[in-house]
């Protein structure tokens, strides 16, 4: 089982930047990919070491190459920058799973 831990980095007016860091808690694992969802309108708009796809406010980051094999508390972080705007940029609920 992995988990997955979200931090906005930098923050401005209509933009931001986040990272987030995917632990490895078990065994070995050749490939992760993290889920949420936001609640307050935000966008990514680009992404480096994770492949992002998005649909709506729903947001999928799969591992690259080279950061999908984790050892037994590992951890990699990927990193993006989003766009957000209202009056709040709350951090959503990750939910990380193993599997490549």
């Amino acid at each position: 089982a992995c988990t997955a831990t979200y931090r906005v980095t930098g923050q401005w007016a209509g933009g931001f930047q986040g990272e987030v860091q995917v632990t490895n808690g078990g065994s070995p694992i050749s490939g992760w990919s993290v889920t949420w969802t936001y609640a307050d309108g935000q966008q990514v708009s680009s992404a480096w070491n994770a492949t992002v796809s998005t649909s709506g406010n729903r947001i999928v980051a799969r591992n690259v190459g080279y950061n999908g094999s984790l050892g037994a508390g590992a951890s990699t972080t990927f990193g993006f920058l989003g766009s957000w705007n209202g009056s709040s940029n709350t951090a959503p609920l990750l939910t990380c799973t193993t599997g490549s």
